[in-house]
This record gives structure tokens, C-alpha cells and sequence, in this order.
């Protein structure tokens, strides 16, 4: 049986859009798609009292929200199974807990009530920075989100961190037949400090390849299993936040690797994460690599 794709939806225009970037994610890779909407409708407004032909207006609005959001995906691609979910919980729990049996979760940019100027929502951040499995925040432009680019960003991380990204990335550019970039940012180490260029920069060329022999460690064992897939490889000098922000404007998702520590709580997510969460200009997927 496939693991859906789960979307969470509230009726907003990100969700929306994030349900329209779901419906061809699904008809990519050949899985069903579940809508969930959480809701504490029963806890705030009470119980329906028995025979009552009325029903509390959140549960009204809940019914309403995935309903529109299921139409919206059947117009989309009448091809793709959608099932919805009104779930009794806030929309974090709700999803965190979908995306316990789900290919990956999605979400949108900002939820439904919260203020036009923000980057990032709190609901996406928190499933972004908590899940257990990938997290895709639909966000960018529109030649991001229509995925016209042809190319999938990978930010190359250890291998601790990053080798469970590194098999969604691979599966991502082969279901699309896009290319592969991969990109690994490093230091140059402050004035001072062990590791300081010398006057011949043989330090620097000594980054260079300690970079190089990274993303092959990395990238060897996914090559084998996707030959098919194109890839291009990139050390840059300069902080990963920044690099990989202005390379998103030149690719459809960007995919990064987060290490879920046993029993953590609260984010877990670095700053190479927040910074593509809030600032990248197509979806950012954070796949999470269990300790």
C-alpha cells in the first residue's frame, strides 16, 4: 500500500496553493493524497445536543475547507485519489501525527488569520522543524512553484544529517528527469584561527577538495541506485544560508537534510533551514535524518 501524501489545508490561499503543488507531486510519484484539516471545534464551541439540526460554525467551516480543497484537487487531476480529514486536534499535532504513515507532508506558507507580512507561519514552521518525515513548505515564485526550472537543489550536509536528503533528492529529479545540483558551501576560517589561508592559498585549495570529498562520500551510494539521474556538483566558498537562498531562484525544490534527535523537543532545525524556510524562492522539502 503507498503512503499518501499528506496536504494540510485551512482554507487559505497558501494551502491552496500548497494543494495545487501537492495534486502534481501525487500524479508524479503515483500516491493518493489526504487532505487534513485540524480542528478543536468539540473542545472550544461544545457538543451538538442530541436532535439539534444545528452544527457549531468551525465544524461548519472545517466541513467546508476540505470540501473546497477536494474539488479544487479532482479539478486539478481527476487522475489522483484524494481523501480528507477533519482531525480533533491543532493543525501541528494533526499533522505531525499524519505524517507518521504519509510519503511526506506538506504545507503552504502561512496559514489561514495570520498576518499578510509574514515569511513563514508558525504551523509550517513547526512541522518543518518536528516532523518524522519529509516536510515540503510550498513557497517562491511562480516559476518555482510551476516547476520550470528542471532542477532539483540539494544542499549537501554530513553524512549524519543528510543521507536520508540525499535519497529523496535523487528519487525527486528521477521521477521529474530534471538535473541534480548539489551544492556544498564551506568557510574560509577567520584571520588567525587554524586552517587560515596561506599567502599560496594552499589552504584554500585544501577546502576546496575536503568539500569535493564530501559530496562524493555523500552522493556514491544514491548514484549507483539512480544512474539514470544527471548531476552536477558545486563547492562554493561562503555561508549555506546564503548560497543556497540565491540558488533556489534557479530551481523548482530545494531539498535539505535535518537530524531528528531521539526523544528531542521543541525545532530541530539549523539556520540553513530557517533561512530557506522563510527567504527561498521555490519549495524547500527538510527530510529528517533519525539519530
Amino acid at each position: 500500500m503507498e503512503l499518501p501524501l499528506v496536504v494540510g489545508v485551512d482554507g487559505s490561499g497558501p494551502s491552496l496553493t500548497a494543494v495545487d503543488w501537492a495534486v502534481d507531486e501525487a500524479a508524479l510519484h503515483g500516491l493518493p493524497l489526504r487532505l487534513v484539516y485540524g480542528s478543536l471545534w468539540e473542545r472550544y464551541e461544545g457538543t451538538v445536543p442530541s436532535g439539534s439540526p444545528q452544527c457549531p460554525s468551525e465544524q461548519v467551516m472545517a466541513e467546508h475547507v476540505v470540501a473546497a480543497a477536494e474539488e479544487r484537487a479532482q479539478r486539478r487531476n481527476p487522475a489522483v485519489k484524494v481523501t480528507t480529514d477533519v482531525l480533533p486536534e491543532d493543525g501541528v499535532h494533526a499533522l505531525l501525527g499524519a505524517g507518521d504513515t504519509a510519503f511526506a507532508v506538506v504545507t503552504g506558507s502561512r496559514g489561514r488569520g495570520e498576518l499578510r507580512g509574514l515569511l513563514l507561519g508558525s504551523v509550517s514552521l513547526a512541522v518543518a522543524g518536528m516532523a518524522r518525515c519529509p516536510a515540503v513548505v510550498v513557497r517562491g515564485d511562480t516559476a518555482g512553484l510551476a516547476g520550470t526550472h528542471e532542477r532539483i537543489l540539494l544542499g549537501a550536509a554530513e553524512a549524519e544529517t543528510g543521507r536520508e536528503a540525499v535519497r529523496f533528492a535523487f528519487h525527486e529529479a528521477e521521477a521529474r528527469r530534471c538535473v541534480l545540483q548539489v551544492v556544498r558551501a564551506w568557510r574560509i576560517p577567520e584571520p588567525g584561527t587554524a586552517g587560515t589561508p596561506t599567502a599560496g592559498g594552499n589552504s584554500v585549495l585544501g577546502h576546496v577538495a575536503q568539500a569535493a570529498a564530501l559530496v562524493e562520500e555523500l552522493l556514491s551510494e544514491a548514484m549507483d541506485d539512480h544512474p539514470a539521474v544527471r548531476v552536477r556538483r558545486a563547492t562554493v566558498e561562503g555561508p549555506a544560508h546564503r548560497v543556497l537562498v540565491d540558488r533556489s531562484a534557479a530551481a523548482d525544490l530545494v531539498v535539505l537534510g535535518a537530524r531528528r534527535r531521539t526523544g528531542g523537543f521543541g525545532l530541530q532545525l539549523g539556520r540553513t533551514a530557517h533561512a530557506l524556510l522563510h527567504h527561498a524562492s521555490c519549495p524547500v522539502a527538510v527530510v529528517p535524518q533519525r539519530a
